[in-house]
């Protein structure tokens, strides 16, 4: 059990390590949400983040036909090599 501790003209609330390592809220930037019996604080979710971790993990769990191996060895090009 916790209670509110004075923080300059505001209050706050001291969480347990434990607590924060089971929610995985370490080191993270929080969002504080009103809910009918109290208060939500989770981890802001990022758009996007961890797509590219998850796409290499999905690419290397499978066979790529020479389709698909094709497309992702194909050199990126520079807009000066379009014609406008």
């Amino acid at each position: 059990m916790t209670t509110l501790i004075r923080v300059g003209n505001s209050q706050g609330v001291r969480i347990p390590k434990a607590l924060i390592e089971q929610a995985h809220l370490s080191n993270k930037e929080l969002v504080f949400q009103v809910v009918d019996d109290g208060l939500l604080i989770r981890p802001v979710k990022r758009p996007r983040q961890g797509w590219k971790e998850q796409f290499d993990s999905a690419l290397l769990s499978r066979e790529l036909d020479s389709a698909e191996q094709e497309w992702l060895d194909a050199p990126l090009s520079a807009d000066e090599d379009w014609e406008w």
